[in-house]
């Protein structure tokens, strides 16, 4: 996409891949992408922000063109994920950032918001589709959808596949489709399609994601925050979302229509309000 820049960055033993836009001297913004996505579903949303922030999207570690980690059990989890976006941030010289989190993303934001590690690095954050308690029927749900990778012989077959998976997303143009099919597919040896990303990124998933709660971590956020909650949402429940209005940082909630888990902020009525808030 115009005016993308792509680089790699090596960060406690891992190189990391970072899709940027706009100008370096900008202010900072962190984009950072749900499970099994990569740091490219964020090229629509960067390139509305680009003329206002340096905008970074990076590729967790076994996913997209992030390496993968041979020692998956112990690297694929929020700590590790924590402590490569610190990495990050001081690889490229941002003392402080604003971060927009899908998803994990926005569970990440969340983790560092609330630590002594992260605090004073986020000035303002946005949690996309994600918070202290999620529903236990949603998450093995996606637990189900991921644990599975399923192989396609065409980019048609697995575009039609996104299509059906990633309905919750909302109102994408068959262009942001087909970008979506072509930056998270990858060729197997065999030839076959399928999506880009390590297979044991969603076993460690599935075997350590208990889906605890995680209010007092919540509680301990202080910066500026506002929350997205897709209208029909299974992961995040409308009364977690009016919980999460009434603690912590108390943020303003928009419940976004026509969207699940998780809005892909991709059209101006999504990414409007969050530009407001950001600035």
């Amino acid at each position: 996409m115009k005016n993308r820049r792509s680089f790699y960055l090596a960060i406690a033993g891992h190189e990391i891949h970072v899709s940027e836009w706009g100008d370096p001297a900008a202010p900072a913004l962190v984009m950072w992408h749900g499970l099994a996505r990569t740091g490219r579903d964020f090229d629509t949303a960067a390139a509305f922000f680009a003329d206002r922030y340096r905008v970074i999207c990076p590729d967790t570690i076994g996913r997209g063109l992030s390496s993968w980690s041979t020692a998956p059990d112990t690297d694929y989890t929020l700590p590790v994920y924590c402590g490569i976006a610190i990495g990050l941030l001081e690889a490229l010289g941002i003392t402080s950032c604003r971060w927009v989190g899908t998803s994990m993303g926005g569970l990440i934001g969340m983790a560092l918001a609330a630590s002594d590690l992260g605090r004073g690095r986020i000035d303002k954050l946005v949690v996309n589709d994600i918070g202290p308690a999620l529903n236990a029927d949603a998450v093995n749900r996606i637990k189900a959808y991921v644990s599975m990778v399923p192989e396609f012989a065409t980019m048609d077959e697995f575009e039609r596949f996104l299509r059906v998976v990633y309905t919750p997303f909302g109102q994408l143009s068959d262009a942001e489709w087909r970008l979506m099919a072509e930056t998270s597919v990858r060729r197997r040896d065999n030839g076959k399609l399928s999506s880009h990303f390590d297979p044991a990124v969603m076993r460690v998933f599935c075997e350590q994601f208990d889906g605890s709660e995680a209010w007092e971590m919540w509680d301990a956020i202080a910066c500026p925050t506002l929350a997205l909650r897709g209208a029909v949402s299974d992961l995040l429940l409308a009364e977690t979302a009016t919980e999460m209005t009434r603690r912590g940082p108390k943020p303003a909630l928009i419940t976004v229509p026509g969207c699940g888990h998780a809005p892909m902020l991709n059209v101006p009525s999504q990414l409007q309000p969050v530009a407001a808030f950001l600035a």
